[in-house]
């Protein structure tokens, strides 16, 4: 795909992820209870990847290939989803759904630069420049504009 596609696709998540959080934060309200407004979306969300595999996937893993992945990599992106997802649905009736994904976009990108820099969690190096600072010292900005 080109770039400018697989672009366009990331910005449509984005759309997604806003939808799906305002959605799921209401739940929650509705709910009185964040954390089983986020198990339920992600045993809903669980479900439908679970169909949509076995539907797409011709051949899948072999069990033998499952077992040499190191177990962590199994299980914290899962949590860390759970933990970012949970918290989403807390903070956004509380703030607000455009400063919420402001001050998310705004710990993704900082952190980013940083893990892209050092390399972290298998990343390619991408080492920070002057411009990449100036890009989030921007977005740090604009963040209090959307805020105030």
């Amino acid at each position: 795909m080109e770039n400018l596609q697989l672009m366009g696709i990331a910005f449509g998540v984005g759309i997604l992820i806003v939808i799906q959080g305002s959605l799921n934060a209401q739940l929650g309200v509705r709910l009185d209870n964040a954390l089983l407004a986020s198990t339920i979306n992600l045993i809903v969300s669980g479900v439908l990847a679970v169909v949509i595999l076995l539907i797409a996937s011709r051949n899948l893993l072999p069990w033998s290939k499952v077992q040499s992945i190191p177990k962590y990599l199994l299980f914290v992106g899962g949590i860390l989803s759970f933990l970012a997802i949970t918290s989403f649905y807390y903070v956004i009736p509380k703030i607000g759904i455009a400063t919420t994904v402001a001050f998310g976009l705004s710990g993704q990108l900082i952190f980013a630069g940083v893990a892209s820099h050092y390399g972290w969690f298998g990343l390619q190096v991408e080492p920070i420049t002057l411009k990449r600072i100036a890009g989030i010292a921007l977005m740090i900005f604009s963040v209090q504009l959307i805020k105030s």
